[in-house]
């Protein structure tokens, strides 16, 4: 993780940076995120393979797909835009629980969850021609104990297929959290907070479309 200043959060006495800022990924629920929070965006996915290192521990494999789709990204901006990227794990224990690639993986993630705390790790990445920064956020869930014909209705709903550990928090899949420890929003995606701190000290401030 790359320290930031605290500072920078502060909405009051902030330059404003006039740069465009791209979103290096295809998530509609981070596009929702930013524009929750009042920031503009040019929506610009990129394509980077999701496959751990031989060795790789969850938390440098999110952070180093965050940073290389946010590398990506200003490959193809302009000279002024700031990118922004992120990505989203569900971990058990050590192992990674990606998007499922089919109806029984989802199912069997989805029962690996079951009754059980699992984390969910979202690095955001920031970077413009000068510099870029990074940081991970880590949230731990706790699932309800799940059934086999609850879990086969909830893949037919279609909402697990694009999902880290097939399931969505801020769709159906919200009736499966008996607790969460962390921020919510980064489970959805994208840590707000952070985000926003990270944003602000490139001069990307929040409340775009608010008068303050």
């Amino acid at each position: 993780m790359i320290e930031f200043d605290k500072a920078c959060f502060e909405i009051s006495g902030v330059k404003k940076n006039t740069s465009e800022l791209i979103l290096a990924s295809a998530s509609p629920r981070r596009l929702e995120l930013l524009q929750q929070i009042g920031v503009s965006c040019v929506v610009k996915p990129v394509d980077i393979p999701e496959i751990p290192l031989p060795g790789e521990a969850p938390r440098v494999f999110v952070e180093r797909l965050a940073r290389e789709k946010a590398s990506a990204g200003l490959q193809r901006a302009s000279l002024e835009s700031v990118v922004l990227g992120a990505d989203t794990v569900v971990v058990t224990g050590d192992r990674i629980l990606g998007k499922p690639v089919s109806k029984q993986d989802a199912i069997e993630m989805l029962q690996r969850l079951s009754g059980d705390k699992h984390q969910v790790m979202t690095a955001v990445a920031v970077m413009d021609r000068e510099r870029i920064v990074s940081q991970v956020v880590t949230t731990e869930v706790t699932f309800r104990v799940l059934s086999q014909a609850l879990c086969e209705r909830y893949w037919n709903s279609g909402e697990p297929k694009d999902k880290a550990g097939a399931y969505g928090i801020q769709g159906l899949g919200a009736v499966f959290v008996a607790n969460i420890k962390g921020s919510y929003s980064a489970v959805v995606g994208l840590p707000l907070t952070e985000t926003a701190a990270l944003l602000e000290s490139f001069g990307i401030t929040v409340w775009q479309s608010s008068v303050v």
